[in-house]
């Protein structure tokens, strides 16, 4: 939306390396890594922070409650004002808004927003059972309870209703492994063909294991500041145009079939017969994207945006997602993927970074990372974070980043804007 209170800027960003375990490494360590090399690219001090928001998806990886204030007294940051904002897969999205609105309702000058996960503390198992209370306990839980289960259905249902294919949902995968090679904070870049991707282990059919994310260890700290004082603080900040934000409910048999909310660059004649969101599309997603572009003007998603991190959680959802942010028209995501226009050198780059699938999914982190990738392509600075220059792309000017939790029951959507 487009708040009627003062423009927000990112000022500047940190990520550790995902990765499944970095021996020694607590959460309180990981996020001081990635505050302090946010801080070094300013030259600030812990005097110009006015507050923070603390992202972490569950207590139980890292067997402690309030690790959010354990983390802003290790960072320095008492007795200043802090909370902790948690909302599944969406949290880091979440806190990142949540620290937007801090800034642009005038409570603070300057915040910090971080986020963590240490997910290997737990065996992959035990993990998935941490994800899975994300789930309506009392209903999905007991009859199979475990995402990819979830996914794979909605999978299966994309494909008989508008024909997608494996070897669609595989190119998701070999495009954005294929990205991460060049992005030194990814925790499984690898070159992939359509048969590599089909012939791992299939965990729900139709996703084998590289159609999904790994679980992960990681750290991401995002600085934002008010006009005057991002100005006082970089000569290249990125303007956080507009945010939006939508939800739906925990159960997919509850959501109702109505009409497609419709995007400008669309028409109801579009969608005669779709039966909509069914469990093929996300409508959290599709009301998110409507709200930010309504803040940010924008009419036609596809030629106004210049590249877009989402919450690739499955290679299907990178494609259902394709279609719900207006990219394509609901049905047309496996094209989309197919024809290339995601690709790095596509029409619009989709996960540059490499994204959940190939930099892994600390889920605190993981909405942070993407804002810290988008800021520094956006700003231009691409080869002095990542070592290389191969993910800058020629056009930086609007980015979009997409955050999403559960089956789809949260999800944000916030625009960055470069600064001329």
């Amino acid at each position: 939306m487009k708040y009627k209170g003062r423009d927000v800027y990112m000022v500047s960003g940190g990520v550790t390396k995902f990765a499944k375990a970095i021996p020694g490494m607590d959460f309180r360590m990981r996020v001081k890594k990635a505050f302090d090399y946010a801080l070094e690219d300013i030259h600030i001090g812990l005097n110009d922070i006015d507050g923070s928001v603390a992202s972490y998806f569950s207590d139980h990886f890292q067997r402690q409650l309030m690790s959010g204030i354990m983390v802003q007294d290790y960072l320095g940051l008492t007795p200043k004002p802090s909370k902790r904002v948690e909302g599944g897969g969406a949290t880091g999205g979440l806190a990142f808004q949540t620290g937007f609105e801090e800034v642009a309702s005038g409570r603070m000058d300057s915040c910090v927003v971080y986020g963590f996960e240490n997910m290997s503390h737990v065996n992959t198992w035990k993990g998935n059972e941490f994800i899975a209370l994300a789930s309506d306990t009392n209903f999905d839980y007991p009859v199979g309870g475990f995402y990819t289960g979830y996914y794979a259905m909605m999978a299966r249902r994309h494909m008989h209703e508008f024909g997608t294919t494996v070897e669609q949902l595989a190119k998701v995968s070999i495009k954005n492994h294929k990205n991460a090679l060049n992005n030194p904070y990814a925790q499984s870049p690898m070159n992939l063909t359509v048969e590599d991707v089909r012939k791992a282990p299939m965990v729900a059919s139709p996703l084998t294991r590289l159609d999904v994310c790994a679980m992960s260890d990681g750290a991401a700290v995002a600085v934002l500041a008010s006009e005057e004082k991002a100005f006082e603080m970089t000569d290249h900040p990125v303007l956080i145009k507009s945010i939006g934000t939508g939800t739906d409910t925990m159960r997919l048999a509850d959501r109702p079939f109505g009409k497609v909310p419709l995007l400008p660059n669309e028409k109801e004649s579009d969608y005669k017969q779709l039966q909509y969101p069914g469990i093929h599309s996300f409508r959290a997603g599709r009301s998110a994207a409507r709200e930010a572009y309504k803040g940010a003007e924008i009419t036609d998603p596809l030629e106004e945006l210049d590249a877009i991190e989402l919450h690739d959680a499955y290679t299907s959802s990178e494609i259902q997602t394709y279609e719900d942010l207006g990219l394509c028209k609901y049905g047309e995501g496996g094209h989309f993927i197919e024809e290339g226009k995601s690709s790095i050198n596509g029409k619009i780059p989709v996960n540059f970074s490499g994204g959940l699938l190939a930099c892994g999914h600390p889920v605190g982190a993981t909405g942070i990372m993407q804002a810290v990738f988008m800021f520094w392509q956006l700003q231009g600075s691409i080869k002095k974070h990542f070592g290389n220059d191969k993910l800058q792309l020629g056009r930086h000017k609007r980015g979009l980043i997409h955050s999403h939790a559960g089956t789809g029951t949260y999800v944000t959507v916030s625009i960055m804007e470069a600064v001329k």
